[in-house]
């Protein structure tokens, strides 16, 4: 009579797959490669940089050098702005966020998912990655990584949908989105949640529900979102803790008030005060801790550049120690970090202007203006052959290298 072949390996076949299983994955993390699998849908990949062997960014200058050459370029459709963090350019396409050395475009990490990025950005000094959910629906999938070796080191599952902007205040993070926001910290727990929640553990938490969130602005202690709420017809500005106090299903609201005229938008916030831009005519308005307008300033932008509100919410800005640089859709307009007073306009440019040594180098239809910070002068143009393109420009400095986010397209520029 036929025995049935028994199912079960033996003893010892068993201890060596183990063996086998343990080794292959010591090789793995030596080489500085890991994947694994979340679910039977997502395959995660992430190499690896040595702790230390990413070079720095050439060093910086102390002026801007007669010209550009473009060094390199990469596609990186999910970054709205350059990300430079610690040695690292940061670039995000499909499903990879990669690290690449400033000089030269060479990936030193790479972190790769099976589903799109939906934006990328800088948040607490790390690289954040908001990844699709696997329908595709919600980008639900949030990653942090270090710049320097791109290490994988917090992961969450917030409530974020596809145009979300991450907002970085240096100790949180705002998750913006049309009906409802949320603030996670470092460790990625939510700190305050702020809008419609479509299903809260505790109804009437949210002061302002059913409104639409069409702007907002961060800064240490405050954020500010300009709402339109059903039976109002004027904007509602909100200021709200992002740290959220003792609960996070409740926001703590420094302050909310209806704003004269409609159509505007955030520009900037520091320390107690809001910048918001309104047309009809252009204007700039300054509110106060309270919600009341401290001041009106003209602007001489077109009424069109105001009428709609920037993608995302998030008005195109840049800064240093003592200016932030708007770009209003056609016009460069400085603003005093302090008050949120602008200082000078540059008309017909293509972005917000970014320090570079003792000068602003401003993007222009046929390459970057020289100016003076302080006056706003412009001492000389710089040519740079954009190949055609003639939509905003976004830059950003990783020592001497000028990067530009072009659309989709991330080029960077060393010094000729």
């Amino acid at each position: 009579m036929l025995r049935a072949r028994s199912s079960v390996r033996p003893e010892r076949w068993r201890r060596a797959d183990v063996v086998v299983a343990v080794a292959l994955a010591v090789a793995l993390v030596a080489g500085g490669v890991l994947v694994w699998r979340t679910s039977a849908a997502a395959t995660t990949r992430s190499v690896t940089a040595a702790a230390g062997s990413f070079p720095p960014p050439p060093l910086s200058q102390a002026s801007p050098p007669a010209g550009f050459a473009e060094a390199w370029r990469a596609a990186s459709p999910g970054t709205p702005v350059p990300l430079v963090a610690g040695p690292a350019v940061v670039t995000a396409a499909d499903g990879e966020v990669a690290g690449r050395d400033a000089a030269t475009g060479a990936t030193h990490w790479s972190y790769t998912r099976d589903d799109a990025v939906c934006t990328a950005a800088i948040g607490f000094g790390q690289v954040m990655a908001l990844y699709r959910n696997a329908a595709g629906d919600a980008c639900s999938e949030l990653t942090v990584l270090v710049p320097s070796t791109g290490a994988r080191r917090v992961y969450s599952n917030p409530n974020a949908l596809p145009g979300t902007r991450l907002l970085d205040s240096g100790t949180l993070v705002a998750l913006t989105g049309p009906r409802y926001l949320q603030v996670v910290r470092s460790d990625l727990v939510k700190t305050t949640e702020f809008g419609t929640v479509d299903t809260p553990d505790q109804p009437g938490r949210q002061p302002y529900p059913d409104c639409t969130l069409d702007s907002f602005a961060i800064t240490q202690g405050r954020l500010a979102v300009l709402e339109r709420c059903p039976g109002e017809d004027q904007d509602r500005l909100t200021v709200i803790a992002p740290d959220g106090g003792s609960d996070a299903t409740a926001p703590e609201v420094l302050f909310s008030a209806l704003q004269p005229g409609a159509h505007g938008q955030v520009v900037a916030a520091a320390g107690d005060r809001v910048a918001v831009a309104r047309p009809g005519p252009a204007r700039l308005e300054t509110v106060d801790g309270q919600g009341g307008v401290m001041s009106t300033t003209p602007l001489t932008v077109p009424d069109a550049d105001l009428t709609t509100e920037p993608p995302g919410g998030v008005a195109a800005t840049t800064s240093d120690d003592r200016r932030i640089y708007w770009w209003t859709g056609s016009a460069t307009v400085a603003l005093d970090r302090a008050d949120l007073q602008p200082v000078w306009t540059l008309p017909d440019t293509r972005g917000p202007g970014v320090r570079y040594g003792d000068a602003v180098l401003v993007p222009v239809p046929d390459g970057l203006a020289v100016v003076d910070p302080f006056t706003g002068t412009v001492t000389r143009t710089i040519a740079v052959d954009r190949g055609g393109w003639t939509g905003p420009v976004q830059p950003a400095v990783a020592g001497s290298v000028l990067l530009e986010q072009r659309g989709p397209d991330l080029v960077a520029l060393r010094p000729a």
